[in-house]
């Protein structure tokens, strides 16, 4: 019978595209990656791949193995969501996906007291705006700004983030505070490099621009952050993140803003294990406090 993680890898590997990608994804050096490819091609006497300059294509043998493989791939992963699931002890990594902002600046205060409390639980905190596949285990845990989709989620609404518009103060005492909407454009925005959301937002106020209108641009969030704390311009963000951070003040307060929906979210196959329920319930309960205080 053919090595399992020589099948493991040969999936990720025609998933990504690439030997990094999939390295990183398993966990594994590139060298050693390289090696199962080579040995699964030797075993089976077949060229998985086409390799090339882009990285790594499928070939025609490739493909077809490859729908197999996804199969397979998605057996053991409901298998390893199971026993996860069936784990009774407090003990154990709990991995949770979060948007960069709520990573780096919500998180680590919410979570302090759960390790002092729970210090057999190691947390792994993936910061990233795309939603982690949990299907796929690459996170126990999911805080998402929009709702879960996938029919296997169990999904818990926290709350409505109400979003502002804000600037350093050493900025505004320079420039001056705006005193309606339409004031924004005479002045400096921080705004994002290929996000198209605050172009809408501000088409919504009747003002029409377009990317050069921000004169620093990132769509980096915690980049995006530092250059409003640091008095490049006028941007937006949480109110409850500006309202926590000296020096940062919020401009045109009655300006209404669609809010941003805060989601929980796990798999189902998961739910039971003490460990990640444990986390999950905590989360709960300290993001939806970091929301109502502001």
């Amino acid at each position: 019978m053919t090595d399992w993680s020589l099948i493991r890898s040969f999936y990720a590997v025609a998933e990504t595209g690439s030997l990094s990608a999939a390295a990183r994804r398993l966990g594994m050096s590139q060298p050693s990656l390289g090696r199962h490819i080579q040995a699964l091609e030797a075993e089976l006497g077949l060229t998985l791949f086409q390799r090339g300059p882009r990285g790594y294509a499928p070939t025609e043998e490739g493909a077809r193995l490859f729908a197999r493989a996804s199969e397979m791939n998605a057996a053991a992963d409901g298998f390893a969501r199971l026993a996860t699931g069936r784990a009774e002890a407090l003990a154990g990594t709990v991995r949770i996906s979060a948007s960069e902002i709520v990573a780096a600046y919500v998180l680590p205060e919410i979570l302090e007291p759960l390790c002092r409390s729970e210090p057999a639980i190691e947390i792994e905190i993936v910061a990233s705006n795309t939603v982690e596949n949990l299907l796929r285990r690459d996170a126990d845990i999911a805080v998402r700004m929009v709702e879960p989709s996938q029919l296997d989620l169990v999904a818990r609404k926290i709350a409505d983030l109400p979003l502002c518009a804000c600037a350093s103060t050493a900025y505004l005492d320079r420039r001056g505070r705006p005193g309606n909407p339409e004031d924004l454009i005479d002045h400096d925005l921080v705004g994002y490099d290929r996000g198209l959301d605050l172009i809408a937002g501000f088409r919504g106020f009747g003002v029409e621009i377009d990317r050069h209108a921000f004169g620093v641009r990132t769509d980096n969030q915690i980049v995006f952050w530092e250059l409003v704390k640091s008095g490049l311009g006028i941007g937006f963000a949480q109110r409850g993140l500006v309202r926590r951070t000296c020096g940062v003040e919020i401009v045109l307060a009655g300006m209404t803003l669609p809010a941003l929906p805060m989601w929980l979210a796990m798999h189902r196959d998961v739910r039971a294990s003490p460990r990640i329920r444990r986390v999950a319930e905590h989360l709960h309960e300290h993001l939806k406090a970091y929301a109502m205080t502001f």
